[in-house]
């Protein structure tokens, strides 16, 4: 799968209203057959800052959303409420879920 992590960093003034924002291109991205999670959460630090955390089962899934017209027009409407251009880390792993988190196992 190709795994991904972006902060978004918001205007102030949008921050609170970011969720609906962005939720047109939430839903069709989490849509797209080849999306396997596309999942925002607001940092408890920073109330302008959103983290998404999304995966797509591979390569080809990842390149289908980035020419999906959806994320054409995100391109284009989501930006202006940005206070900086998102930062991103991308891995592929050789998984298609989460793994249990051995060490805090609950019994």
């Amino acid at each position: 799968m190709i795994f991904i992590t972006a902060k978004f960093r918001i205007k102030p003034e949008y921050a609170d209203s970011w969720p609906d924002i962005a939720r047109e291109f939430t839903e069709a991205t989490r849509a797209e057959p080849g999306c396997l999670w596309f999942d925002w959460s607001r940092s408890v630090e920073d109330a302008n800052e959103y983290v998404l955390v999304e995966a797509f089962r591979d390569g080809e899934a990842g390149g289908a959303h980035v020419q999906s017209a959806h994320f054409k027009a995100a391109q284009q409407t989501l930006p202006p409420h940005l206070a900086e251009t998102p930062r991103v880390v991308n891995f592929q792993l050789d998984q298609d879920d989460w793994s249990p988190l051995g060490e805090m196992a609950v019994e």
